[in-house]
């Protein structure tokens, strides 16, 4: 794939100034339509007078500033070609926007009909708004056309507003821009910047407040046991911040269920990894401040668990600009196992007991190599750090009771915690809660207290909790898979990602450790015992989840020991894991692809699974007709790894068209999740908590985390005919149906084998 924007991204201001009759001086002015907001609308490249020297006199008084007057001065100009030179008229065109709020509020009169500061394909208006030109001074018009030259205008004068400015020049490359380049730019130069939080000494007000709970007036913050430093940080922070009453709280040494539902109504917001750096005032290296991380969306301040290693792989791809945040959520993944026993749900006190699906150990070995590998010193030394962390986390969470089930030697989502999930809507659980209020004849909100406080006991709602809440720990939250069933089940997708660990670890400590590694408990262990580990899981994997007549995993329930029957599309992560052998993989995608490859991509779950959905069976949003980007990232990487590398390329056409689409037809919208389904508005998403990424106003500022990282890897499987199509929105139907011949094998359409490199 190549970057179609480093053919455009400087644009030639040619005009050629006459001498005398014969004579003409040519001078070349260089511009980049594509800088980053900040530096486009800065004052240095911004100017306040046209680039010709014809000024309109009704307006002489108002436009000569000190900024036209000395840009006037310095410069230089030629005239244009005489017949039959070489025109330049394909070059970016210029806009002189004479006054921003005014065609601001024009275009939002004319275009937005809907009133939602968004211009999309709904919309009603004329799709066509008159801007002048930069050359006549603004006295000749252009016309602006399409959704997608509007929405992009939409944004510009948006940004126009945000950085103060009353009128500007505006590069119609800005508006043309190809949309893949587009949005690769604006996720390596802006989402990600959008997403980056750290704590520091005026940052804790933003970053600590919690937006579920009403007093938002109030800060809790909780450190680990006996951490001093971090405990006077706080104390000192709290102090800043006048506005605000500050109360930070050592926790116990030993954590606990109990101790968790203990502070339900103390709600609050758990420390994370921070070094030392210099405190301005002193010139010492004294001073705290957070390691940086990233979080899923621009609504979310605290550090999830699996999102972080998402998002992650996408600043890998984006070059070494975001080394220190990668190493910054490396350094929280080991914060959080070494002083709260897990890589946490989220950093907030109602997740103490639940965890999130385990990526560290494939992140640390990307990062590992991306800076340097062995080669780099201070890199072999973060991976030892991860791998201890990794074998900490491995045995006391995934592999002791009660997540692993000692019959099948596999593991289960099974987070121990007591009482209903503060997190919450207050109202979410009314309906399950509701008989038992009239039961004990009080009201729903007694009840909650009766019952979180164990004074009620009841046995049947413990083990629905249990449930609700290792549903929250996948990480799929929520699926009718996962409904009343989730900690029984052990399931595909965590015993694929403990294989990988398994084998991750085996790697790690026999190229770049030693082949020994003395771990937390003091046991030394080398790279056969760790393949062994992954031999005896793979062949439980095969034993209990593997179904050779359909040609697919699934979870198995030890409780009523049986196999599952839901079809789930973490039915593919044993390719990317690599535990599933060549005649697996091959019947995988022969015989399971098939079944959920939609026109978007790959969907969560099967329509057959979900089943029919009604008021009793309502939609959830990781079923059918949904699709996220996990899915479809784990899936391409797995394939590949097969020899199926054209099949990975047709879903990420699929996956990347749809996005490409609604960013197109949608101003500019990005959001966690699609209907793979739909072919018009396939992020309108009515389930559960609707959809993160689409409530902005004229401009996007973030996307979504990891549907950010998935445009960018689904691009490195498509040629430049695949970017050439997207670029014009051609549908994966359309453009698979005009595929040649020779061509259909690239896009996995005919009977390919299993590689055997895997």
């Amino acid at each position: 794939m190549s970057n179609s924007n480093s053919a455009n991204n400087k644009i030639k201001w040619k005009y050629l100034l006459k001498k005398n009759d014969d004579e003409t001086d040519e001078t070349v002015i260089i511009r980049n339509p594509f800088l980053t907001e900040d530096q486009y609308y800065s004052k240095q490249y911004q100017r306040s007078s046209s680039p010709t020297s014809r000024i309109r006199a009704a307006s002489i008084s108002d436009r000569s500033t000190p900024e036209k007057i000395t840009f006037v001065e310095n410069y230089q100009i030629k005239r244009r070609p005489s017949l039959g030179g070489t025109s330049d008229d394909q070059e970016s065109r210029i806009f002189f926007i004479e006054d921003v709020d005014k065609v601001l509020a024009e275009l939002l009169k004319r275009e937005d009909t809907d009133s939602n500061f968004k211009i999309t394909i709904e919309d009603k208006g004329s799709k066509v708004l008159q801007v002048g030109t930069a050359s006549s001074e603004g006295f000749k018009y252009y016309n602006i056309r399409g959704t997608y030259m509007l929405s992009n205008l939409l944004q510009e004068l948006t940004l126009a507003k945000k950085y103060h400015k009353k009128q500007i020049f505006l590069e119609e490359a800005r508006l043309n821009e190809p949309p893949v380049s587009k949005l690769i730019r604006l996720i390596k130069e802006k989402f990600w910047k959008s997403l980056i939080r750290k704590i520091d000494i005026d940052s804790i007000v933003k970053i600590a407040r919690d937006e579920k709970f009403e007093d938002k007036t109030f800060l809790r913050i909780y450190v680990p046991y006996r951490n001093k430093d971090q405990y006077e940080f706080y104390i000192k922070a709290g102090k800043k911040a006048v506005d605000y009453k500050v109360e930070v709280d050592y926790l116990p040494e030993n954590i606990t269920a109990e101790y968790e539902n203990s502070i339900r109504n103390k709600p609050g917001f758990l420390s994370l990894a921070m070094r030392k750096c210099i405190d301005p005032s002193t010139g010492k290296k004294d001073m705290l401040e957070g390691w940086p991380y990233v979080v899923p969306g621009g609504r979310f301040n605290e550090f999830y668990g699996w999102d972080s290693y998402f998002v992650s792989l996408g600043l890998l791809e984006s070059g070494d600009t975001y080394n220190e945040v990668i190493r910054g959520v490396l350094e929280n993944y080991i914060f959080e196992i070494e002083n709260y026993g897990k890589i946490l749900n989220a950093n907030r006190t109602y997740y103490l007991s639940r965890s999130q699906p385990p990526f560290l150990t494939d992140l640390s070995i990307k990062y590992f190599e991306h800076i340097g590998g062995s080669e780099n010193s201070e890199a072999v030394l973060l991976l030892k750090r991860c791998i201890g962390a990794a074998i900490k986390e491995y045995k006391n969470v995934w592999c002791c009771p009660p997540r692993l089930n000692m019959e099948t030697g596999l593991s289960c989502y099974f987070p121990q915690s007591v009482g209903i999930p503060p997190e919450c809507e207050s109202d979410h659980f009314d309906s399950i809660l509701m008989p038992y209020a009239k039961k004990y004849n009080v009201s729903i909100d007694k009840f909650k207290e009766l019952y979180n406080t164990k004074q009620i006991i009841e046995h049947e709602l413990d083990l629905y909790f249990t449930h609700d809440k290792a549903i929250r720990e996948s990480g799929h939250d929520t699926t009718n898979r996962f409904e009343g069933v989730c900690n029984h089940l052990v399931t595909v997708d965590l015993n694929s990602l403990l294989y990988r660990y398994e084998i991750d670890i085996a790697y790690a400590v026999l190229h770049y450790l030693d082949d020994k590694f003395l771990d937390f408990e003091k046991v030394q262990t080398d790279s056969a015992h760790w393949s062994r580990l992954a031999a005896e899981r793979k062949r439980n994997i095969d034993k209990y989840l593997w179904n050779e007549e359909k040609s697919m995993y699934f979870d198995y329930n030890w409780f009523t020991r049986e196999q599952s029957t839901f079809e789930t599309a973490t039915t593919f992560w044993p390719l990317w894991a690599t535990c599933a052998s060549s005649q697996q993989a091959q019947k995988l995608r022969d015989n399971a692809i098939p079944v959920f490859e939609e026109f978007g991509g790959i969907v969560s779950t099967t329509e057959e699974s979900r089943g029919a959905v009604n008021s009793s069976h309502p939609q959830r949003q990781w079923d059918f007709p949904f699709a996220w980007s996990p899915h479809q990232i784990l899936l391409w990487e797995g394939l590949e790894k097969y020899g199926f590398s054209g099949d990975a390329r047709r879903l990420a056409y699929r996956w990347v068209y749809m996005v490409t689409k609604v960013f197109v037809d949608y101003n500019g919208t990005v959001v966690e999740k699609y209907d793979v389904t739909s072919e018009v508005d396939p992020h309108n998403v009515d389930a559960e908590y609707g959809n993160q990424g689409n409530d902005f106003k004229g401009v996007a500022e973030e996307g979504f985390g990891w549907t950010n990282t998935s445009y960018l890897l689904g691009l490195k499987y498509l040629n430049r005919y695949c970017i050439r199509a997207l670029n014009n929105c051609i549908a994966p139907t359309l453009f698979f149906e005009r595929l040649l011949d020779k061509d259909r094998e690239d896009f996995g359409f005919g009977n390919l084998t299993v590689s055997d490199n895997h």
